[in-house]
């Protein structure tokens, strides 16, 4: 089982087999979290990616003026819930 020890900074390394399984690299954020009593190391999941809901929209258009015509009904709703 691959271990590490804790600097006097309170580092670790996280082991070669252990950061290929977590497909992180140098730079990259990683999270603990405590689940069920048991701390887990994971990478860091950013903020929500804002665009993720409109993934595959752009099959319900047939022309560029109905794409236009669905981005100016967003911006208007936008407008609307600023106000």
């Amino acid at each position: 089982m691959p271990s590490s020890t804790i600097s006097s900074k309170g580092q670790i390394t996280v082991p070669l087999q252990i950061r290929k399984r977590l497909g992180v690299k140098p730079g990259d954020r990683v999270e603990f979290v405590v689940e069920g009593g048991q701390t887990i190391l994971r990478p860091a999941q950013g903020p929500e990616n804002p665009f993720v809901k409109y993934v595959g929209a752009h099959r319900a258009f047939s022309t560029l003026d109905e794409v236009n015509e669905w981005v100016r009904d967003l911006r208007a709703a936008a407008d609307e819930t600023e106000e």
